[in-house]
């Protein structure tokens, strides 16, 4: 499909090329290939250092794609992301690439400050040198340029049994994987009203669907019941997500870069609530029905291997979005139910195992 759909005469003629960020994870790949199919009219360079949550299985289907080009760096290196920039003159990012663990940001908090910070210091400072010939004035030609952050629901703390996170919550980032992307928005924001920089801000709830690390908890739990092994849950299971599907947010991403209004943050939810506990029982109940080959034989339901572990340090009990500003400004709204996602999600990881 990708090989043959856009073969045709000049197929680079007033093509635009984007800058995509961390474009070998979980988020990431997903949108390469939703955008690639989507909009002809962009070439794609995707800056990846590929680490752990970074797998180049994930772009399989494109990495012979004509208009896709893969670049293994770090976003904290200048050089080459100003190499990059003159190269390829970028007229876009899309900037996905962070680290995103809580755990992890618990144990090495130092990698996500550079990341996270650092890293996005660096793309915005070599767009501003490579857009701007002035504070607030535009390169001619460059007038449609537009810088796309992608941030988390975590900046804004935690929720009580009631509420919503709005694009007007202020700011209380309980971890340092939170504390770190809080800074990276600030960042973002402080080059829109000091030099003028096109940019947009979008903060999403939990994603879920295939190609996510195996280390996130839907793919732990549908991983660990696979193998039989006790599927662990964080305290009594009682702390919520709002979740949204992957190709959701794809869409939202793709509405705001191209129509949200710079300088603007939109937050992305899939009006999804579930708590932990009832997320595990129902993949179990899913994988009862469709995988009962895989069933350890001494367990009636795979819901037998759950396991409550200690809680980890500043869990945030409860996050939910209200993405009525996207819906009402942008007209975009989460079309997937959270049984199909579900569903579709474990078939995924059951035909693609560790990919």
């Amino acid at each position: 499909m990708f090989e043959t759909q856009f073969q045709r005469n000049d197929p680079y003629m007033n093509q635009t090329t984007i800058l995509i960020t961390g474009g070998a994870g979980f988020i990431g790949s997903n949108f390469i290939l939703y955008f690639l199919e989507t909009y002809p009219k962009y070439r794609i360079v995707n800056l990846d250092k590929l680490t752990y949550a970074g797998n180049l299985d994930n772009l399989r289907e494109v990495e012979h794609h004509p208009r896709y080009t893969f670049v293994q760096g770090d976003i904290c290196d200048r050089e080459l992301v100003e190499s990059l920039f003159r190269e390829h003159d970028i007229r876009g990012v899309i900037h996905f690439a962070a680290e995103s663990h809580v755990d992890n940001s618990i144990k090495e908090p130092d990698i996500f400050v550079r990341t996270n910070v650092h890293g996005t210091f660096t793309l915005l400072d070599v767009a501003k040198a490579h857009w701007l010939e002035a504070p607030h004035k535009l390169k001619r030609g460059y007038e449609n340029c537009r810088f796309h952050h992608i941030s988390t629901d975590e900046v804004y703390g935690t929720l009580g049994e009631t509420g919503y996170f709005t694009e007007e919550t202020p700011y209380a980032p309980n971890s340092p994987y939170s504390a770190s992307k809080a800074s990276s928005d600030l960042f973002v924001r402080s080059y829109f009203h000091t030099y003028g920089l096109p940019v947009v801000t979008t903060n999403c709830s939990n994603n879920y669907g295939p190609k996510q690390h195996p280390e996130k908890l839907i793919p732990t739990i549908i991983r660990k019941a696979l193998a039989g092994e006790p599927i662990p849950i964080y305290g009594n299971g009682q702390n919520v997500r709002d979740w949204l599907y992957v190709l959701d947010h794809c869409r939202a991403v793709d509405i705001v870069f191209h129509q949200g209004r710079v300088g603007e943050t939109y937050n992305i939810g899939g009006r999804n609530e579930r708590r932990n506990i009832d997320i595990a029982t129902k993949i179990c109940a899913i994988l009862d029905e469709i995988a009962l080959e895989h069933r350890p034989s001494a367990h009636a339901s795979y819901r037998d291997l759950i396991q409550f572990v200690t809680d980890r340090p500043g869990h945030d009990w409860r996050y939910a979005i209200d993405p009525a500003k996207i819906e009402r400004e942008l007209g975009w709204r989460a079309e997937v139910t959270f049984e199909d996602g579900l569903r579709k999600t474990v078939e995924w990881y059951l035909k693609n195992g560790k990919r």
